[in-house]
């Protein structure tokens, strides 16, 4: 929470001091834009996605209308890569590991496999934007989401030496491909510059997701049809730029005597 106070204050700081001109007023408008975000992201709770995966980095975009009101009404989708698998190598590739770690290829030389943590997900949102100062554009940004999200432990043969993980037949079988519904809150502060090109937003985001593996079968978990959902959460620091589309635009001059 002290994190998010801070978070809110800095922006709503730095908006009000970074605007040279005090004599205009930013009124709220209606406004398309599009955005590019990155987040860092770390899992938790009890779920496949919080036993498998790490830390990760999470890139996005979408499409945002603001009218007036400052209601917010979003589309996005995100990909989320860089994230280690904490699952030991045995209990991903099973028996191809013997007991000392090791995976030999087919000319019996110690092969070096990548694994990693790949998602992605798309969705809805609501939000709203409440302006603290005259920049009734800017201000304290809260929305919420519900979106799908999938899941799976990407694995990287460079040498292709290892016929058990063949990409076009066995590969899919160890990858414990997951997915289910995915809830999003985020709270932090859009800062939107007279030059909107210079706009940005910053925050707090926290999804909740229930998924389960969605393939008919993997070689380490079984029949996976009648597996239940379980529940996963990732939390993290998100910033974003702005890249308008769209203004109705209403600049108001006063003066001062």
């Amino acid at each position: 929470m002290l994190l998010i106070i801070i978070n809110i204050a800095f922006f709503s700081l730095y908006s009000q001091t970074s605007i040279r001109d005090r004599d205009y007023v930013d009124t709220a408008t209606t406004m398309v834009w599009t955005h590019a975000n990155f987040s860092y992201q770390i899992p938790f709770g009890n779920g496949y996605l919080a036993h498998t995966f790490g830390n990760n980095f999470n890139i996005g975009t979408g499409i945002i209308v603001k009218p007036r009101s400052n209601w917010t009404i979003e589309g996005y989708f995100n990909y989320m890569f860089g994230s280690d698998v904490i699952l030991p190598d045995s209990l991903v590739l099973g028996s191809m590991v013997n007991h000392n770690g090791d995976l030999f290829d087919e000319n019996g030389l110690k092969a070096t496999i990548y694994l990693e943590g790949r998602y992605w997900s798309f969705g809805l949102g609501v939000g709203k934007i409440i302006p603290v100062d005259r920049w009734k554009n800017s201000g304290i940004w809260v929305k919420g989401g519900i979106g799908y999200l999938s899941h799976k432990i990407f694995i990287t043969d460079p040498d292709n030496g290892v016929p058990q993980l063949d990409r076009e037949t066995y590969r899919k079988g160890y990858d414990q491909r997951s997915s289910g519904i995915m809830l999003s809150q985020f709270i932090g502060y859009v800062y939107m510059h007279k030059k909107r090109v210079k706009s940005f937003y910053a925050g707090i985001e926290l999804n909740e997701i229930w998924s389960k593996p969605d393939r008919n079968y993997s070689f380490m978990l079984g029949n996976t049809q009648n597996l239940p959902f379980q529940f996963s959460g990732l939390i993290g620091f998100k910033i974003g730029w702005i890249i308008p589309l769209y203004e109705k635009q209403k600049i108001v001059q006063f003066y001062t005597y």
